[in-house]
C-alpha cells in the first residue's frame, strides 16, 4: 500500500491530493486567485489529517511540473521538494499537460485527439496534443492565436479543446465542426493520482538536487522607473 501527496500549484488554483495507490481518499482545492503561498501548506496538513495518515506514512510526492504560472510552479515545487529530502521520499513529476488530457481521454473514451490550452497570457496559450493512448502527437509549445496559426489543430481526426486557454481561442476555433469544446476542465491535483502511481510503480523518480519546473519558455522581470 503507498499514499502519495500530489500538488499542483500551475494556475489560479491550488489543488492538494492524497491517494492510496491509485485511489483517491481525499482532495482539497481553492481557486482564489494565486493565494498558494498562504494555503497550499494548510492544504498539505488538512488532507493527510482527513486522510487518517500521518506526514511519514507518505511514500512519494507528486508535482505538477509545467507549463503554467511562474510563480505557483515555484511555489509548488519549493513546497515538495523540500517535503520528499525531509521526509526521504521520492519526488514524482507529472507533466501538466498531459494530466488534463488524460483526465479528458478517460471520460470521452473517443478515438480522437486531445488538445490541452493553458493561458499564457495575451493571445498566448501552452498546448501539446495527444493520441487516445495519450500518444504525443505535438509536445508542450507556447503558441499566439492567430487565424493563421490554428492550422496547426487541422487534422485528420476529431480535436477536444480544454483548459482554461479555451475562452481566448473558441472564437478563433469553433468554426471548425471536428473541433470541440470541453469547458471547465483546470488543472487539478486529481489528475496527478493515475499518472503519478504507474510512475511509483516503475520507480520513474526525480533527482531532487536537479529537478526544475518546466517553464516553456523564459521567465523576464520587469522593472519601472518614476
Amino acid at each position: 500500500m503507498a499514499y502519495l501527496l500530489h500538488i499542483e500549484t500551475t494556475s489560479t488554483i491550488c489543488s492538494v491530493s492524497i491517494s492510496e495507490n491509485e485511489r483517491i481518499i481525499s482532495s482539497k482545492e481553492m481557486n482564489d486567485g494565486y493565494s498558494h503561498a498562504e494555503n497550499l501548506h494548510l492544504f498539505i496538513k488538512e488532507v493527510i489529517n482527513e486522510s487518517n495518515i500521518t506526514i511519514n506514512d507518505l511514500s512519494a510526492i507528486s508535482i505538477s511540473s509545467g507549463p503554467g504560472s511562474y510563480t505557483g510552479l515555484r511555489i509548488g515545487f519549493s513546497a515538495a521538494k523540500g517535503l520528499s529530502y525531509a521526509l526521504n521520499i521520492p519526488l514524482i513529476k507529472i507533466d501538466t499537460l498531459k494530466s488534463l488530457s488524460n483526465s479528458i481521454i478517460s471520460e470521452t473514451k473517443q478515438d480522437a485527439y486531445y488538445c490541452p490550452l493553458i493561458d499564457a497570457r495575451r493571445m498566448e496559450v501552452y498546448f501539446a496534443i495527444h493520441d487516445s493512448a495519450l500518444n504525443e502527437i505535438k509536445k508542450p509549445s507556447n503558441l499566439v492565436l492567430t487565424e493563421e496559426s490554428i492550422s496547426i489543430f487541422e487534422l485528420d481526426k476529431a480535436v477536444y479543446f480544454f483548459g482554461d486557454g479555451i475562452t481566448k481561442a473558441k472564437s478563433l476555433l469553433e468554426s471548425n465542426p471536428k473541433f470541440k469544446f470541453i469547458e471547465d476542465c483546470m488543472p487539478s491535483s486529481k489528475h496527478l493520482v493515475k499518472l503519478a502511481y504507474n510512475k511509483f510503480l516503475k520507480n520513474d523518480f526525480e533527482d531532487l538536487a536537479y529537478s526544475e519546473p518546466f517553464y516553456l519558455k523564459d521567465f523576464f522581470f520587469t522593472s519601472s522607473t518614476k
